[in-house]
């Protein structure tokens, strides 16, 4: 379920899945805030920067990702 939240830098809104997990491209389980981008993407840090990474649902990660997830 998509909860609004508010107004990020650059007039974006900053956005919050309530009780779905988020993990980088490598398995690992994001717990720290995140951003959704025009193209409707999920990425780290409330508003986007360049050390900002993409994220995923469990169901979209690679078979190696998805064994470290389990881990």
């Amino acid at each position: 379920m998509w909860r609004k939240g508010r107004q990020g830098t650059h007039g974006r809104q900053i956005i919050s899945m309530k009780g779905v997990k988020h993990y980088k491209r490598d398995g690992s389980l994001h717990k720290g805030t995140s951003h959704k981008m025009p193209n409707g993407t999920l990425h780290t840090n409330k508003s986007h920067t360049k050390t900002s990474v993409k994220l995923f649902h469990f169901k979209d990660l690679s078979k190696t990702a998805k064994a470290r997830a389990n881990a």
